[in-house]
């Protein structure tokens, strides 16, 4: 068609171009997906951010950093949905859950699990000085319905209490929002994102099966080798990535040392570039790795 329109004298280069770039952007999310062969990888994801230490400042960027996940997301196509929060003193989370649903959801966010580090003049600072902050990512995959993960109910506690919600926003009068512990190992999961408390704990079980799976699996791996050196511990100062706001714009992923200076991009949600490299860098260092 626009070959048809050119050939009638049209211009035709703004068009050609916008496909190709369409084009372009559909076989790298295919050829990011052919590095994606673990057994999960395929599934929903469970997300989680931390804030650290640092008050005000890194409960904000707790919430950046969710923003950022959460358009991400919208880029992909995938449904995301905040299930749980604990918000900060003054502004932002000191927690958040949410539920990314789409097909390599998990896959493809195990490249941001770890700690994320910012450096920015602070907009909480009278003094407008230069702060750093640090907040921690963990990522579970959603446990598919037909995986027996088995969960008795006398193992349960089950607490409800009011939800609550940023601005008094949304904010429930019942006591909705649902805990659940399973006490044999004290894992705890909570959902306060749907109005009756019948889907909260549906929610919060789903969250909960996910977990105890993910600590079943470690127990194999750790039976037949030591973590991964890849999969660094989540503790504050072992940051994967930098974002840098001042003195210069700069976000650079540690581990894969790639680089990009159009951080606005970035925080709005096209993590493209380091999730490739991430799984790039996995791949090749799976395929260096000695054989036994």
């Amino acid at each position: 068609m626009l070959l048809e329109l050119g050939k009638e004298g049209e211009d035709i280069g703004a068009d050609l171009t916008g496909h190709l770039n369409k084009l372009q952007e559909e076989v790298s999310k295919i050829e990011t997906r052919t590095l994606l062969g673990g057994e999960s990888d395929r599934s929903n994801a469970i997300l989680s951010i931390h804030a650290g230490a640092g008050g005000t400042e890194a409960c904000d960027w707790a919430e950046m950093l969710l923003r950022m996940y959460l358009r991400w997301a919208e880029r992909q196509g995938f449904q995301a949905d905040v299930v749980e929060a604990t918000e900060g003193e003054e502004t932002g989370f000191k927690s958040v859950t949410a539920t990314i649903t789409g097909e390599y959801a998990y896959g493809l966010l195990t490249s941001e699990i770890g700690v994320h580090r910012l450096v920015r003049l602070s907009p909480f600072d009278a003094n407008h000085k230069r702060h750093t902050s640090f907040a921690s990512v963990f990522v579970l995959p959603e446990i598919d319905e037909k995986i027996d993960v088995q969960i008795r109910d006398e193992d349960l506690r089950v607490d409800t209490y009011r939800s609550t919600g940023a601005g008094g926003q949304h904010v429930n009068t019942t006591d909705s929002a649902v805990r659940i512990t399973h006490l044999p190992t004290g894992t705890v999961a909570q959902c306060q994102n749907e109005r009756s408390q019948h889907k909260n704990r549906a929610v919060a079980l789903k969250i909960l099966r996910s977990r105890l799976y993910e600590m079943e699996l470690e127990k194999k791996r750790a039976e037949s080798r030591k973590m991964e050196d890849s999969k660094m511990g989540i503790e504050f100062g072992s940051q994967i990535r930098s974002y840098t706001l001042h003195p210069y714009r700069l976000i650079k992923d540690v581990r894969t040392r790639i680089e990009v200076g159009d951080t606005d991009r970035v925080l709005d949600g096209d993590l493209d570039p380091f999730i490739r490299g991430y799984l790039l860098s996995r791949r090749a260092g799976a395929a260096a790795a000695p054989q036994n």
